[in-house]
């Protein structure tokens, strides 16, 4: 199924369906029920293989963190432009690392 049937089949824009795909916008859970529906699926399809929480490099939940929540709440606050910039520039560290 190509992005624009699916798009079409759940009554938004394809550049939507783009936007989830890359991470740009996050899915709510109303849309990933009507995504979920549409390819077949149950809900839980898309978190086959994902552990209870986010495990951290120490093999701690990192979620449970204070300060990445603080990092996280941060983030969101930031415009979308810059925070896209934000984001590449930590995957080029965290890959030179």
């Amino acid at each position: 199924m190509t992005q624009q049937q699916l798009a079409d089949k759940v009554g938004i824009k394809f550049q939507q369906i783009q936007k989830y795909e890359t991470g740009m916008n996050r899915v709510s859970a109303s849309r990933l029920w009507d995504i979920a529906e549409t390819l077949g699926v149950t809900i839980s399809f898309f978190f086959e293989g994902l552990n209870n929480g986010v495990v951290a490099a120490g093999g701690g939940d990192i979620m449970a963190d204070k300060e990445a929540m603080e990092l996280v709440r941060s983030y969101y606050a930031i415009p979308e432009a810059q925070r896209r910039r934000l984001f590449d520039l930590a995957r080029v560290l965290s890959e030179a690392a």
